[in-house]
Formats: structure tokens, C-alpha cells, sequence
């Protein structure tokens, strides 16, 4: 059986950073973070997530409509802007699916009845899982002492 803290110290971000390196470059640090993290944490969770073409489609999306954004021409704004919902919508699903892994993870590895809010996931996307399992641990505290259990338990 794996560590609470297992998830948290493979990605190893921390969200205040990972909002200000989204910041920091203009927007594409979420889909680096995203491709590069999604493997890891389905290899913990044991739960799929989201193939690398998705990902693809999601860094598609989010190039062309900032590409095209501002070019003046009525349809190829609208088109801008049709892509970027796109990637929205992207997004929220890898979102979902990422929250429902960590949250399955949680109940079934760690017997953590992990809280999560679905108008946070749609709102913060990535921000919102990112800091999920960040929690994961003070979560499990949580969960011990109102269980009755030591609070020293969180590593078990």
C-alpha cells in the first residue's frame, strides 16, 4: 500500500506556483503540467485519465485560438474564439476525470472520504486537482481524528 503523501511527492507542485508560472508563460505552463503529470498520476491512482491525443487537442486548441485571436476578421475571430471554449471544455473534462481518479484513489487505497466541489473543478480546472491532492494528506488527518483514530496516522 502506497503513502498518502505517495501522489503529492510525485507531482511536487505546489498550486500558487503552478498559477504563477501559468502567469509567467502566458498560459502554456497548464498544458506542459498536464502532459507531463497525467501519466503519473494514473500510474498511482491505477485509474485512466486522459490518452496523450487529448492532450494534444487540449495544446491544438489553445494554439490556434490564440493564434488566430485578434486577426480582425469577423470569422476568424469567431473561429478564435470557438477553439478557445474548445479548450475549456478540454480542460474541464481532464479536470473531471482527474478529480474522480484522485477522489477514487483516495477512498480506495487510503480509506479517505476526499470532499471535492464540482463548480471549483469547472471554475479552477487543473488549479482545483492540483490542489486536491496537495490536501490529500491534511485530509487524512482530518479524517483520523474525527474518526477517533491517532493523528500520527497519516503516513499509514
Amino acid at each position: 500500500m502506497s503513502t498518502i503523501n505517495e501522489l503529492k511527492d510525485s507531482l511536487n507542485t505546489k498550486t500558487l506556483h503552478l498559477v504563477l508560472l501559468t502567469i509567467a508563460t502566458g498560459g502554456i505552463y497548464p498544458l506542459l503540467w498536464i502532459y507531463k503529470n497525467t501519466s503519473t498520476i494514473e500510474r498511482i491512482t491505477k485509474n485512466h485519465i486522459a490518452s496523450s491525443s487529448f492532450i494534444i487537442w487540449i495544446a491544438v486548441c489553445v494554439g490556434l485560438g490564440g493564434a488566430l485571436a485578434g486577426s480582425g476578421d469577423v470569422s476568424i475571430d469567431m473561429i478564435a474564439g470557438l477553439l478557445t471554449i474548445a479548450s475549456w471544455v478540454l480542460y474541464i473534462i481532464w479536470a473531471f476525470k482527474a478529480r474522480k481518479a484522485v477522489q477514487e484513489y483516495a477512498l480506495h487505497e487510503h480509506k479517505v472520504d476526499l470532499k471535492t466541489n464540482a463548480f471549483y473543478t469547472i471554475l479552477f480546472t487543473l488549479y482545483y486537482v492540483n490542489y486536491c491532492i496537495n490536501d490529500l494528506p491534511e485530509a487524512k488527518r482530518k479524517q483520523n481524528i474525527l474518526a477517533g483514530n491517532d493523528a500520527e496516522g497519516v503516513e499509514a
